[in-house]
This record gives C-alpha cells, sequence and structure tokens, in this order.
C-alpha cells in the first residue's frame, strides 16, 4: 500500500513540475529527472506529457525526456514507434529539437532509419535554426552508426555549413571533422540511396540566413 502511495504522490509531483512555468522558461523539467531516475516506470508520466494540448507543457516534457534518456536510452524502447510516428511530427519547435536529440538513441532497423531521416530532412525545413541544427546533428550521428549514409549527409553538411546560419556553421565544421573518421559504404551507399534520399534535400530551400 505504501509503495502505491509513493508512486502516486511522485505521479503528482511530476505532473507539478511540468505545469510550473511558461514559454519563456523550462520551468522546473530539470527537477522531474531525478525523481525518475529513481522510479523508471514513471518514464511513462512524462512521455505521455509530450501528447498534452498545453505546448509549455509538451516543451518541458520533451526536455525531460531528452535528459533521462541521454543517461538510459533503452527506455525509449516501449516508445520507439510513438516517438517516430506520433511525437516527432508535433509542430512545436522545442518538441523538435529536443526530439531530434531522441531519435538517434532509438535503435532502428532500416526501414525505421529511413523514415527517421525523412523526419530530420522535414526538421531542415524548420523556421527554427535550433531545430535544424540539432537535426544537422543527429543526421550525422546516425551516419556514425550506419555508414551507408556517411556520403550523403557528409554532401548534406557542406551546404548548410557554407550557408547556415552562424551557429549552423560552426556545428557543421564539428559534424564535419567527425565524419571523416567515419568511412563510407559503398554497398550500403547503393542500397539506400536508390533515389538520393538525402542528396535530394535542396539546401537553399533550408536554410535562412
Amino acid at each position: 500500500m505504501d509503495f502505491v502511495v509513493d508512486a502516486q504522490r511522485d505521479m503528482n509531483k511530476i505532473e507539478q513540475l511540468l505545469h510550473s512555468g511558461d514559454m519563456r522558461t523550462k520551468g522546473k523539467a530539470e527537477e522531474v529527472v531525478v525523481p525518475v531516475l529513481s522510479r523508471p516506470r514513471l518514464f511513462d508520466n512524462v512521455i505521455s506529457a509530450i501528447l498534452t494540448d498545453n505546448p509549455g507543457i509538451r516543451m518541458r516534457a520533451s526536455d525531460a525526456a531528452e535528459k533521462i534518456s541521454r543517461i538510459h536510452p533503452a527506455w525509449l524502447r516501449p516508445y520507439k514507434r510513438l516517438s517516430i510516428e506520433t511525437i516527432a511530427k508535433i509542430n512545436q519547435q522545442e518538441v523538435r529539437w529536443h526530439t531530434a536529440q531522441i531519435l538517434p538513441r532509438l535503435k532502428l532497423n532500416k526501414n525505421e532509419r529511413q523514415r527517421v531521416i525523412a523526419l530530420l530532412k522535414m526538421y531542415l525545413l524548420d523556421k527554427s535554426r535550433i531545430v535544424k541544427t540539432f537535426a544537422m546533428q543527429a543526421l550525422t550521428e546516425i551516419a556514425i552508426q550506419d555508414n551507408g549514409y556517411v556520403e550523403g549527409v557528409r554532401n548534406l553538411l557542406d551546404k548548410l555549413t557554407e550557408e547556415g546560419s552562424l551557429a549552423m556553421k560552426a556545428r557543421g565544421r564539428k559534424l564535419l571533422f567527425l565524419l571523416k573518421k567515419t568511412k563510407p559504404s559503398v554497398t550500403l551507399q547503393s542500397r539506400q540511396y536508390p533515389h538520393g534520399q538525402l542528396r535530394g534535400i535542396n539546401p537553399r530551400a533550408t536554410i535562412s540566413h
């Protein structure tokens, strides 16, 4: 009985913390991380909060989910489909830039990875430069995980680094340096780029100066 009471108390605390603040601040999102790390089942409450209609709660919940999954990426496993099909498509910049950090942590098969690549390409069209920058980071992480994407991501980063905002240029140079250490796979490239999935992006249409 005490166990149930304690769990309910933690759930209520998380909800209160996520409600705290407005769109100008993260509120107490970081305070959500500690109780969830000690009670992993509460991670479900954090993920569920991303789906609410309140943009402030969505922002803080996605921030908390990113911080928690950075420590325990395996906790994302039950939410892989939800992350790709629903959360990643929420049209809110704060949710998108946290989701961009989360997506490379998912254990993806070939089809799922291609869907995530498509989502990140969409993020490159976002008005937010922060979203674009994190999308660049995510694409690089996926290319490092699967070197069949190295050449396409490298070509994309070359153009984004040349034409993007100052933050994108700075991040792009660092990401290109990382990719230099990853050799492309010719076999995978020919199989996974049949229609120029990455090379088909027009960076001029995705960059706001």
